[in-house]
């Protein structure tokens, strides 16, 4: 067996997995999302579709959680409530939709609507701003952020975009989104993982965890840098560049 797997775990695949999870880590770290669809722009170059899922759901939930703690203080769970339960509602759906859908032409979708608005929100001096709707659109959001997490890990672009039309600062907005994208990776991972993970996949997180903590710490010290405007311009290209990954 051993010998069959270091046949698979090549220098390359070594190499293309340490490298996602740094840029991927990095993302996550700097904007607080975007781990799954920047490391799987590298990695599915090395890995197949399955492990990559795998790694994207245990990394990612890894990742966000340790940049929770630093928000703890921001998090407002009356605020957050609505996005959790009804996001749990959706990853099942999520889940359902990948293996019973064409996939590839769902990302694509949503790799293009992605590069759009992101485009837009880099462009426009100031984004529209929506205020009505309360508790109930944020549920809405939540639960389609959960399919989104089923269909692949990309559980996050949805409230990310959400919280800059809710004009909410940028640690409140973490701290809205950072714990909905925990929920949905350790959720996904729960119904996905225990028929999926294998040796292989253990080798291969074991390989990305020094990279994706490394490149989490960093993008951490860039967020520390960036105010508010920044942040929301930061954001923006990370869906630019995340709906680019998807489409390609």
């Amino acid at each position: 067996m051993w010998a069959d797997l270091a046949a698979l775990v090549t220098v390359k695949t070594i190499a293309l997995v340490s490298l996602g999870a740094f840029l991927g880590g990095l993302a996550a770290g700097a904007a607080g999302f975007a781990f799954g669809m920047v490391a799987t722009g590298v990695w599915l170059h090395a890995i197949d579709p399955v492990h990559s899922a795998i790694l994207v759901v245990s990394g990612g939930a890894i990742i966000q959680a340790g940049t929770i703690w630093p928000l703890r203080r921001a998090i407002e769970l009356p605020r957050l409530w609505p996005f959790l339960i009804a996001g749990l509602a959706g990853i099942p759906l999520g889940v359902w939709l990948l293996v019973r859908t064409d996939a590839a032409a769902l990302k694509a979708g949503l790799g293009a609507f992605l590069a759009a608005y992101g485009a837009y929100a880099l462009l426009t001096p100031r984004l529209p701003r929506i205020e009505r709707g309360g508790r109930l659109a944020d549920a809405a959001i939540g639960f389609l952020g959960g399919i989104l997490g089923g269909i692949g890990g990309y559980s996050g672009v949805l409230p990310v975009i959400w919280s800059q039309l809710r004009g909410w600062p940028k640690e409140v907005a973490r701290a809205v989104y950072q714990p909905f994208i925990v929920m949905a990776h350790v959720v996904t991972l729960a119904l996905i993982g225990a028929v999926a993970m294998d040796a292989q996949g253990l080798i291969l997180l074991l390989i990305a965890l020094p990279w994706l903590i490394a490149g989490g710490m960093i993008g951490w010290r860039i967020y520390g840098r960036l105010d508010e405007r920044r942040f929301r311009q930061a954001l923006a290209v990370m869906l630019v560049v995340s709906g680019v990954i998807l489409m390609f």
